[in-house]
C-alpha cells in the first residue's frame, strides 16, 4: 500500500506523515515550491530525509500566478486564495498519486486551525474541485470528519488516528515530544507572505499595472523597497545580497543606478522611462546610499548599455512614503 503526503515540512504535515508511515504503510513524499512562501530552508526534504522517504517536489509555474490573479473562490485577509491554492495543490497531488501508484494521499489539515480554508465545508468543497471527494485523509482530525475511502476499505486504521481541532498547537506540540519530533520542525512564524498586509500590497500593485506577470515578477516582490510612480516601478536593495539578486534578476530593459564612490542600493527602475521616473529612481538610490540624506547634491549614475549621471538632492522622508508600494 503506497500513500502520498503533502509535506509542507510544517509540525502538522510530519505528525500527518509521521501517523501514517507508522501504520506501516510506504509514504511517498510531495512538497510545493511556491513563490509567496517566507521559509528560505527546505524543510519538507529535511523531513523526507530524517523519515527515509522519497520526496517530488513540484515548482508552481504561470498557472499559479493565474490563480492568484482571478481566484475564483476569492481571498482571504491579504491576497490568499487560499481555497484555490489549496484545489491547485490537491489537482497536482491527483496527477503525482496516478503517476507513482499511489492509492490515497493525506495532508496535515487540521479541521479549524485556520478560518477560510480549514472548516469542514472549505476542505469538501477543495476535495470536490479537484475531483477526490472521499479519497483525502486528514490524519491529525480524521476522527471529526467522515470517514474517507481509504478508511472504509480498511487501507489505514482508523482508530489509530486523531481528532485535532482549532487554533492551538498544544496537541501537536505534544505529540511532537512523544514521538521524538520536538527538534524536527520550524517555529511557526513565515509562511504564506500573502497574508502579511504590507506584501499584499506589493502584489496588488503589480497586479494593477501589469497584465501578464511572470514568476520573475513574483519573485522580485520578496526583494527590496517598492516605489510606484504611475506605470514606472522602481526596485531598491536593502543590503549587498539584494543588490545582487536585483542585478542578477534585472531584465535588458531596467534601468540601474548606484552612487559611486559611497556605500549604495542597487537600484531598478521598470516599466516607463519617464524624466520624472529616473529623477525619483535616482533620488531614492542617493537617499539609501551612505551618502546621507543631508547632502544637496548627490552624483546618481545610471545606466542600460551605456553610463549616464545626475545629481540630486535625496527625496524627502514624506516622498518617499507618499510613493511607497
Amino acid at each position: 500500500m503506497k500513500a502520498l503526503t503533502l509535506l509542507s515540512g510544517g509540525l502538522d504535515s510530519i505528525l500527518a506523515t509521521k501517523l501514517v508511515s507508522d501504520q506501516g504503510i510506504e509514504v511517498v513524499a510531495l512538497n510545493f515550491i511556491l513563490p509567496f512562501t517566507a521559509e528560505k530552508c527546505d524543510y519538507a526534504g529535511a523531513v523526507a530525509k530524517r523519515f527515509g522517504i522519497p520526496l517530488i517536489q513540484v515548482e508552481a509555474g504561470e498557472e499559479y500566478l493565474d490563480i492568484l490573479k482571478n481566484p475564483k473562490h476569492g481571498y482571504g485577509s491579504g491576497m490568499n486564495p487560499c481555497i484555490d491554492c489549496h484545489i491547485y495543490m490537491l489537482r497536482e497531488a491527483k496527477r503525482v498519486a496516478k503517476e507513482i501508484g499511489a492509492e490515497f494521499m493525506f495532508t496535515g489539515d487540521v479541521l479549524g486551525e485556520r478560518p477560510m480554508s480549514q472548516h469542514r465545508k472549505a476542505l469538501e468543497l477543495e476535495e470536490k474541485e479537484a475531483g477526490l471527494e472521499g479519497m483525502v485523509l486528514r490524519p491529525l482530525s480524521a476522527k471529526l470528519l467522515p470517514e474517507t475511502i481509504p478508511e472504509r476499505k480498511g487501507w489505514i486504521d482508523r482508530s489509530k488516528l486523531l481528532a485535532i481541532s482549532g487554533k492551538s498547537r498544544k496537541p501537536q506540540i505534544a505529540l511532537a515530544q512523544e514521538f521524538g519530533l520536538q527538534d524536527e520542525y520550524p517555529a511557526p512564524a513565515g509562511g504564506c507572505l500573502l497574508t502579511y498586509k504590507e506584501f499584499a500590497s506589493k502584489v496588488r500593485d503589480l497586479f494593477e499595472h501589469k497584465e501578464e506577470v511572470t514568476m520573475r515578477d513574483a519573485l522580485l516582490l520578496k526583494i527590496g523597497r517598492h516605489f510606484r510612480v504611475e506605470s514606472s516601478k522602481i526596485i531598491v536593495g536593502r543590503n549587498e545580497e539584494e543588490n545582487k539578486l536585483l542585478s542578477d534578476s534585472k531584465s535588458i530593459e531596467d534601468y540601474v543606478f548606484e552612487v559611486p564612490g559611497y556605500g549604495s542600493p542597487i537600484t531598478i527602475l521598470e516599466g516607463t522611462k519617464s524624466k520624472e521616473a529616473i529623477e525619483i529612481a535616482a533620488k531614492l538610490t542617493a537617499r539609501y546610499s551612505d551618502a546621507g540624506t543631508e547632502e544637496k547634491g548627490v552624483l546618481v549614475e545610471y545606466w542600460v548599455e551605456k553610463k549616464e549621471s545626475i545629481v540630486v538632492a535625496p527625496l524627502p522622508g514624506e516622498e518617499v512614503a507618499r510613493l511607497r508600494v
